[in-house]
């Protein structure tokens, strides 16, 4: 390793080793095999459908430019990094690492830095549309060799159609009787690891050709999908090559019917009597020149042109007619009937969608955004989803990779530490997908309406903590933070305390019963004085008695 250029992390040994395997491990980067420094073996394509993964990137390059892939890439790369003028795309989640406070505030620093040397607030979505377009991601750590403990001070992309990764393997030149007592020894196990370099390309049969380079100087990052019979990465592109090329054949065959069949096209049939052959097609000449008109606008130099002498399909027929016949004749030829007819390239770019994982709707420019209810969402946008989460988590190996060099270069965790907190260690990515925000608020508000239903039954047959364990969906952790949030809310005074809040309900409920018996023994006060006064009919109202014809009472 010592003549690789770069550098190299140490590592320590771990301390629990694996027993043998009758089996190699397999890479899932598509490093090439090598055996004593040289190649190993290769794949034959018999279909012919690319010559190596320098061919395949330069297909899927141009599959981009094409507008309706295009849009499709845009799509999926805008719902994977989400930019807001104020928020980062993408940040590191720390919950679930069982680290002090101090060595979390060192890894969230380290990773703004990391952030910062790729330029991601500024460069996130053409990282991301470059990742998903080649299949592959490269870049080169560059450090200070005279203060490594300074971490990386530069990311510099590398053109993935330059450079390889490669394995050496011992070469066993006896492999046909294993002894299962030699057993990991005759599997032949690696002994080198490495990256080559070829400024002018990797070419196929070439690649050991060029500078080597250590792995940990080289940061790379895979699409996840791999051809196991050839060894190669692959993008996600690959599984519209035949679907883009089909929408092109059928666009272009599209045009050139339209082109012959469109305009309307006239006969002309010519009386030539009984005139000899030859005569008859000097005639017919004579009558084509006189009444032609093929006269040609040059729009770049101002010119007008004569092109008689060429003739195209989209020209009128010029016939001749023997003697006995009806004379010079003019006759249409009427122009194509169905072509206002785009079912078949409808069909394509629905192909084309599905094949790129990206929901038929959207190919709709004017159709409208739904805002309604989760269960009115298709199952394609929700496939969508799942698919640009997968994208995500394949896409944060690199910020896996990166952090990690940074952190061990500066001392924050050794290489052995990082083994047992990796898995801990996620990524948060801004969300911009509208059907989530609503499945999701939806969900919510189903499992208050429930719990309002449990209310009665409630320390009967529920507990507290069922109901937020099992139909609120809250974890240890989360309960934990919200008791604290909760306890901090009644004591600042921004929220009454529940069983405050029982108390005062029972009180009101005392003072509304005290205030009816009052109103009630009011009113029956009231009556009395009333019957006191007059007369008081059955129905409880007073009367005053009628005076005598006389006037007397």
């Amino acid at each position: 390793m010592s003549q690789l250029f770069g550098y190299s992390l140490e590592r320590a040994k771990k301390g629990q080793a694996t027993g043998p395997s009758f089996v190699r491990k397999e890479s899932d980067d598509a490093a090439t095999p090598v055996a004593g420094g040289g190649y190993f073996g290769t794949a034959i394509d018999l279909d012919g459908t690319f010559k190596d993964e320098n061919d395949l990137i330069r297909r899927y390059r141009s599959m981009s430019i094409h507008p309706e892939c295009d849009r499709a890439i845009d799509d999926v790369v805008n719902e994977a990094i989400a930019g807001d003028v104020d928020d980062t795309p993408v940040e590191v989640e720390l919950s679930n690492l069982k680290v002090g406070a101090g060595i979390k505030k060192q890894i969230r620093e380290e990773f703004v830095n990391c952030l910062r040397l790729l330029d991601f607030d500024k460069m996130a979505y053409d990282i991301f549309r470059r990742w998903y377009i080649d299949g592959k991601l490269y870049y080169h750590k560059v450090i200070d060799v005279k203060n490594p403990r300074g971490g990386i001070t530069e990311l510099r992309y590398v053109d993935p159609r330059k450079i390889r990764k490669v394995v050496e393997m011992e070469n066993k030149k006896d492999k046909q009787h294993l002894d299962p007592r030699t057993l990991e020894a005759n599997l032949a196990p690696k002994t080198a690891e490495y990256y080559v370099y070829n400024p002018k390309g990797m070419r196929a049969g070439m690649e050991t050709s060029g500078m080597k380079i250590a792995p940990d100087a080289i940061s790379f990052c895979h699409s996840g999908l791999k051809d196991m019979n050839k060894n190669v990465i692959m993008s996600h592109l690959h599984k519209a090559i035949k679907a883009l090329n089909q929408l092109r054949m059928i666009e272009d065959s599209l045009v050139i019917y339209r082109l012959s069949r469109a305009p309307e096209r006239r006969i002309f049939y010519i009386d030539v009597g009984n005139l000899p052959k030859q005569k008859a097609e000097q005639y017919l000449r004579e009558v084509m020149s006189r009444y032609r008109n093929k006269l040609v606008y040059n729009a770049d130099t101002g010119e007008i042109r004569d092109d008689r002498k060429f003739m195209s399909m989209l020209e009128d027929f010029w016939l001749p007619r023997r003697e006995g016949g009806r004379g010079t004749e003019i006759t249409t030829l009427p122009g194509g009937q169905n072509l206002g007819e785009l079912t078949d390239i409808q069909y394509f770019q629905t192909k084309l969608y599905k094949a790129l994982n990206v929901p038929a709707g959207r190919l709709e420019s004017g159709q409208a955004f739904n805002i309604g209810r989760s269960s009115e969402i298709m199952r394609d946008e929700l496939k969508f989803t799942k698919f640009v989460g997968k994208l995500r988590k394949k896409f944060s190996e690199m910020f896996q990779d990166i952090l990690k060099t940074q952190l061990i270069l500066k001392g924050v965790i050794t290489p052995e530490d990082w083994d047992d907190m990796k898995e801990h260690i996620q990524y948060d990515y801004l969300y911009d997908n509208h059907f989530t925000e609503l499945k999701n608020i939806e969900m919510l508000n189903e499992k208050i309406n429930l719990i309002t239903a449990m209310e009665p039954f409630m320390g009967r047959y529920f507990s507290t903590e069922y109901v937020r364990t099992n139909i609120l969906g809250q974890s240890e952790v989360e309960k934990d933070e919200l008791d604290v949030q909760m306890k901090d809310d009644i004591s600042s005074g921004k929220i009454i305390d529940p069983l405050d809040q029982v108390a005062m309900d029972n009180q009101a409920m005392d003072d509304e019963k005290d205030n009816a018996e009052l109103d009630k023994e009011m009113k029956k006060a009231q009556i009395k004085t009333q019957a006191q006064k007059g007369t008081t009919n059955p129905s409880g109202s007073t009367r005053t008695p009628a005076k005598s014809g006389n006037g007397n009472k």
